[in-house]
């Protein structure tokens, strides 16, 4: 049986998970987070070349090996230039909007310690008319960190390549029924895959495969924790567990993105980075409605680890279930704990029954 989401415990360490510092290619945080929870879950661990974490969970057969994956990067900053009057420029480490930055607060960290600053720019009120009018670029934000020179901010440790991530807190909203946070963009993903692993364990659940759970690093420039992942892993099939965007929010069309927040897993059916196996895609369908699951069919213009996995050596049937979240890609989203606890009932009831038979099924005409 699948823990609840609605579980303190487990909302406290999603908490703890979420707010921790981890942006692309300075996972550790989540990473030793994740490892401390877990491990006692998996028979061996692994960290491959670039940092991913492997656990291995062997079943009553062989059978083949299945990967679920979910990455624990989130979006965030590196710092390229401090400017002589102690202002700090960067650049993004994943996919930002400019328009949700201004006026947020960032954590700084250095190998001194953390410092909080705000992303900031010219004050409105000195701009003219038209600067106004037009969406401001990233090219003219910068990091304030209370420095007045660039000698202040050498005394703060600040250096070129230091790593900067949202500051935004974790809270439960209407009683329970929804959170809010950064980093959902994945790290509920990985709490899927993870809680999976737990249930697998603590349940003595009974599955004929081997079951490889992993919190992937370096999803956000370019899928390439997914890369080394598979190379070590060497799967016959993989679930990418991932958000999806809600649709639900004002402005958004359903064509735009038809999940909507609290209705259910999201199966995706098609991405820019990958075309699901479709006799996959439909055993995964099949699953949910035989286990009263509820789901939602779903299209993304975006792209998850499985654009990799499915490439990796000569091929592997892969499928992506998302969790729609409002918001992603800013310093706060807004997900329902129903999805949650919906995708991790999904993921358990497909590791049960993947066995030679089925997963061999994926590649038959």
């Amino acid at each position: 049986m699948v823990t609840s989401p609605m579980d303190d415990e487990l909302v406290s360490f999603f908490s703890r998970l979420s707010e921790s510092f981890g942006p692309s290619g300075f996972e550790s945080e989540p990473i030793n987070l994740i490892k401390e929870r877990y491990s006692i879950f998996s028979e061996s661990s692994i960290r491959d070349g670039l940092g991913s974490l492997i656990f291995k969970k062997s079943g009553e057969t062989e059978g083949p090996k299945v990967m679920a994956a979910g990455h624990v990067d989130e979006i965030g900053f590196i710092i390229v230039s401090i400017e002589d009057n102690g202002f700090l420029k960067f650049e993004t480490l994943g996919g930002w909007a400019s328009t949700t930055l201004p006026a947020q607060r960032v954590i700084v960290r250095t190998k001194r310690g953390d410092h909080v600053g705000v992303i900031t720019s010219k004050p409105p009120h000195l701009m003219t008319p038209e600067e106004r009018n037009k969406p401001i670029e990233i090219k003219d934000l910068f990091i304030d960190v209370g420095a007045k020179n660039k000698d202040q901010v050498k005394e703060m440790g600040i250096r070129i390549g230091d790593p900067v991530a949202p500051l935004a807190p974790f809270e439960v909203l209407r009683g329970g029924k929804a959170w809010l946070g950064k980093a959902f963009d994945d790290r509920v993903g990985t709490l899927v895959v993870m809680e999976v692993l737990r249930n697998l364990k603590e349940g003595g659940v009974n599955h004929p495969n081997t079951y490889y759970a992993v919190a992937t690093v370096q999803e956000e420039v370019g899928l390439r924790g997914a890369e080394t992942a598979a190379d070590v892993v060497n799967p016959d099939v993989f679930i990418a567990v991932d958000v999806d965007i809600a649709g639900d929010s004002p402005g958004i069309t359903s064509a735009e993105a038809p999940a909507k927040m609290g209705e259910g897993v999201s199966i995706i059916t098609w991405d820019r980075s990958m075309i699901p196996n479709f006799k996959l895609r439909e055993f995964v369908i099949e699953v949910a409605e035989e286990e009263n699951i509820p789901y939602q069919l779903s299209a993304v213009r975006g792209g998850t680890d499985a654009g990799r996995v499915h490439l990796h050596s000569k091929g592997v049937p892969s499928v992506v279930l998302g969790i729609p979240t409002r918001h992603i890609h800013s310093h706060s989203s807004i997900l329902s704990p129903d999805d949650v606890e919906a995708t991790m009932k999904l993921l358990l009831a497909l590791i049960r029954k993947m066995d030679s038979k089925v997963v061999r099924g994926f590649q038959e005409l």
